[in-house]
């Protein structure tokens, strides 16, 4: 239950008005999709899952709409009916669902985290920490599903080291030169992370590129897909080099049909947004990172994906699709604030 604030039209802080712009802009795109999602769905346990992911994002959109409301501020257009067409065919197979809850939930895990410790007001910040909190068990939900269909994705198990060891000669820095050390836990699990979201990513890519309307949207959206296969492949190498398994393509889940669930502007978007937020994911793996060669990988990764999202944001801006965040006007407060 959030606890209303007790000043009724307080000001918004720029982290404020900011994350609860981008919680709410993300949770409309969720429920287009999943309402989409939810037509062409076989399997009772899946439903259960995107109907509970569903509810999960119209209870967040609702409760900003009144935090919004309250306060007397502009509420985001985000996306609505007109950006979806619940009657196209099914572009995805069930459990292409599943990773993709698993993909953009990560994503909202990482708003919802970093947006917590720079809210003051309490109820916003209750609200956040609850959104958090439900984001969790919903994950936990996707993976409980996927593994009890024998779909869930992780690293191998590695054998225990015999002994707490201490680094003592400055090979443990080389990747490139030298003698190269094993990949250690944190490396091993970032890279394994990354493939699976950019495997996600790639299928999700494919749909949305032969559905697309507009031939530059899809001439984007097939780059983005080639910037994930070259990513995937480097990935893939540093694991065969250590004789652990990848994990396999999940491009077989997207169907043939080129009828376009989705405007060309929320694909433009999805894909922009989830682009955004692989370069937290990408910095996550550089900044736990020990080897050369790794940190050299994700600084050109990096770049790659600054890159893409810029070209994006431009493609939007050309046909009057990107609604611009809350900007911070000091202006308009009163001498007394």
């Amino acid at each position: 239950m959030i606890k209303r604030s007790k000043k009724k039209n307080s000001n918004l802080t720029p982290a404020e008005m900011g994350k609860m712009w981008a919680a709410y802009t993300g949770n409309t795109m969720a429920i287009c999709v999943l309402k989409y999602y939810l037509r062409h769905v076989a399997d009772p346990d899946i439903k259960k899952v995107l109907q509970h992911a569903l509810r999960l994002s119209e209870q967040i959109v609702n409760q900003i709409r009144i935090f919004y409301k309250e306060s007397d501020f502009p509420v985001p257009q985000g996306f609505t009916e007109d950006d979806v067409n619940l009657e196209a065919p099914r572009l995805f197979e069930d459990v292409f669902y599943l990773y993709y809850l698993q993909y953009t939930g990560k994503a909202g895990l990482s708003i919802y985290n970093a947006g917590i410790p720079l809210l003051t007001r309490t109820d916003i910040r209750d609200f956040f920490i609850q959104t958090l909190d439900s984001t969790i068990k919903l994950i936990s939900e996707v993976n409980d599903v996927l593994q009890k269909k024998g779909f869930l994705i992780n690293p191998p198990v590695s054998n225990p080291p015999e002994q707490v060891d201490f680094v003592h000669r400055q090979s443990f820095l080389n990747g490139m030169f030298g003698d190269i050390r094993p990949l250690h836990g944190l490396e091993t699990a970032h890279i394994f992370d990354n493939i699976n979201n950019d495997m996600t990513s790639k299928a999700l890519l494919i749909g949305f590129s032969q559905t697309a309307k507009r031939d530059k949207v899809r001439k984007y959206l097939l780059r983005g897909k080639r910037i994930n296969e070259n990513h995937i492949g480097s990935y893939k190498k540093k694991l065969e080099e250590e004789e652990i398994a990848a994990p396999t393509s999940i491009d077989h889940l997207v169907t043939n049909s080129t009828i376009a669930p989705f405007s060309d502007k929320l694909m433009l978007y999805h894909k922009i947004d989830m682009f955004s937020m692989k370069i937290r994911t990408y910095a996550n793996g550089a900044s736990l990172n020990g080897r050369r060669d790794i940190g050299g990988m994700y600084a050109k990764f990096l770049l790659d994906v600054s890159l893409f999202v810029e070209d994006g944001a431009n493609i939007m801006i050309d046909h009057g699709w990107m609604e611009q965040p809350p900007l911070t006007d000091y202006t308009k407060r009163e001498p007394s604030e």
